[in-house]
């Protein structure tokens, strides 16, 4: 199994990702071709309200010309040593939340046919209001809101739970209350 590269080309190289069309020698010695999006490594986090609602942000995504409810999350910059230090940055900039308890649930590539982009997913409780929180970033137009179970289910059936990251999030959620798991401490 592998795939040699032959030849790369780095089409357009803009702020968060790159658009590298390479062409790879396969096994069998055939070449073909490969379109690669390189992306910046990311982290989300599912935060949990003390009264068992997690902290849902929505926000307009061009790409689907719609508006949908997602956990918050973001990508890793320069200043940040480790995904948990993204999670942390990106829960108190979207939320203008800390948490007091951290736990990694999963990591995974998120579309690895066609991007390098790796995800880390956090659970994050013991929420408390942070009195001056870091800034939102410049071209961010979010709405906060506290969702239960049945409100974020409800809107997963209507099409405004729809990145894979927040139905992951979704699921384990509902994973954790089929198991019978306290959510709030």
């Amino acid at each position: 199994m592998g795939e040699k590269t032959v030849k790369s080309q780095v089409i357009h190289k803009g702020n968060i990702t790159e658009y590298v069309l390479e062409e790879v020698r396969l096994p069998n010695g055939k070449i073909a071709p490969r379109e690669i999006v390189r992306h910046d490594d990311a982290a989300a986090i599912i935060p949990f309200t003390d009264d068992g609602k997690v902290l849902f942000v929505k926000q307009y995504r061009k790409p689907i010309e719609q508006a949908l409810f997602e956990i918050p999350a973001g990508l890793m910059d320069e200043t940040d040593a480790s995904p948990l230090e993204t999670a942390k940055r990106e829960l108190e900039e979207e939320t203008g939340c800390r948490a007091k308890q951290w736990e990694m649930i999963t990591s995974f590539y998120s579309s690895p046919g066609f991007t390098d982009e790796f995800l880390t997913i956090y659970e994050a409780k013991g929420l408390y209001q942070v009195e001056e929180p870091l800034q939102q970033d410049e071209d961010e137009n979010l709405e906060l809101k506290a969702l239960s179970f049945e409100e974020a289910w409800a809107e997963y059936e209507q099409g405004t739970i729809r990145d894979a990251k927040t139905v992951f999030g979704l699921f384990h959620w509902k994973a954790k209350r089929d198991c019978g798991e306290a959510i709030d401490e």
